[in-house]
């Protein structure tokens, strides 16, 4: 496929939705940007309402010999952020629609028996048919209020046909727990038929969000199912051990526990989750440290490095061994590389500062 054009700028692009019919249209430099309307001007520095959604069509599923569950949906190609580091500070730089790019595909990657999603590989997706379509791609980790995190980019499409689609999912990089220990060390590649035709994409429905646009908040995540299998949007879960509080900075809700449980091994285990601050999906791809003081400011625990991390009960956080911590000690996280995820619209111009946040 081609690589991508992007725009500077910071902000991001999309989610799903209902109603109405919005034909594409072209800039005046020639290039389609689809269905979308026009930014609002003046984005908040945080969570906002985004200006629409589209419809998603669903693709299929499959399964790895490893038990993971993975799903193909698209819609209209649309403009996305990825973050990139200039000058010493991160920004989001915007995404264009190429002239070629049919839809954006989307893939859900998630642990079928825990409904644990995987924010922590790579994902390659590969499609052949149609009009002597052989494009493969790695597609990006990204957030969008309605799906939460998933793996997506615009995709190169021609002709109305029934694609092969191969979506390998990489090796994770994630420190592993429980019944995750020995699983997701190795690619795996599933293949899924995908079913497109222009005329069919072109019906998808729209909805436009001209009163609240640009407000701080968020949609609410949609419902997702393919052949009767509900689709996690990667909500953050409950740690149990001992909760050490909750804080919040740059709408990011940060929760710690200390744990003891066997599987984390002899010594305590400090899990913390990061959470956008409306409904509470999973965060990923950031660089934490944790420290732990005791009552008198002694420091317990220096700063330490919180790893990805995946368990079967937790599901996707940041940890590190802690030894000597007992649970009672006052957490402090600090944000050392903001999310390196790429964005949809409502989360491009969020999570761009590196605050220390105490916990209570």
């Amino acid at each position: 496929m081609k690589r991508r054009q992007f725009l500077a700028g910071t902000t991001a692009g999309l989610a799903v939705g209902a109603a109405g019919c919005v034909d594409s249209f072209t800039s005046l430099d020639g290039v389609s940007y689809g269905r979308e309307p026009e930014l609002v001007a003046d984005r908040p520095a945080a969570i906002y309402y985004p200006t629409h959604t589209e419809e998603m069509a669903m693709g299929g599923m499959a399964q790895t010999d490893d038990g993971l569950a993975v799903s193909l949906a698209y819609t209209f190609p649309h403009r996305f952020w990825r973050v990139f580091k200039r000058e010493g500070r991160y920004e989001a730089e915007q995404f264009s629609v190429d002239g070629d790019d049919a839809i954006h595909i989307m893939a859900n990657i998630w642990d079928a028996e825990t409904g644990v999603v995987l924010p922590v590989s790579s994902v390659d997706i590969a499609a052949r048919g149609g009009n002597n379509v052989d494009e493969r791609e790695t597609v990006y980790p990204m957030l969008s209020q309605r799906m939460g995190f998933h793996y997506g980019d615009n995709y190169h499409l021609d002709g109305d046909d029934t694609y092969t689609v191969n979506v390998t999912v990489g090796a994770t990089t994630a420190t592993r727990f429980g019944g995750f220990e020995g699983r997701f060390d190795k690619p795996q590649t599933v293949t899924i038929n995908l079913d497109y035709s222009e005329a069919a994409r072109n019906e998808l429905a729209y909805e436009t969000y001209e009163d609240r646009q640009g407000d701080p908040g968020a949609l609410s995540p949609m419902r997702m199912e393919m052949n009767g299998m509900a689709m996690p949007t990667g909500s953050v879960r409950d740690l149990g051990g001992t909760q050490l509080g909750t804080g919040r900075a740059d709408d990011i809700r940060y929760a710690a526990a200390v744990l003891t449980d066997d599987r984390f091994g002899d010594a305590p285990y400090l899990a913390v989750t990061a959470a956008t601050r409306y409904n509470e999906l999973v965060v990923p791809s950031m660089g934490l440290a944790g420290t732990l003081t005791d009552s008198n400011g002694e420091t317990v625990v220096e700063s330490t490095s919180l790893e990805p991390s995946l368990d079967p009960e937790l599901g996707f956080h940041y940890g590190a061994v802690v030894p000597g911590a007992t649970g009672e000690e006052t957490a402090t996280i600090d944000v050392t590389t903001p999310p390196q995820v790429a964005r949809h619209e409502g989360y491009e111009t969020a999570f761009f500062e590196t605050p220390t946040v105490e916990l209570d």
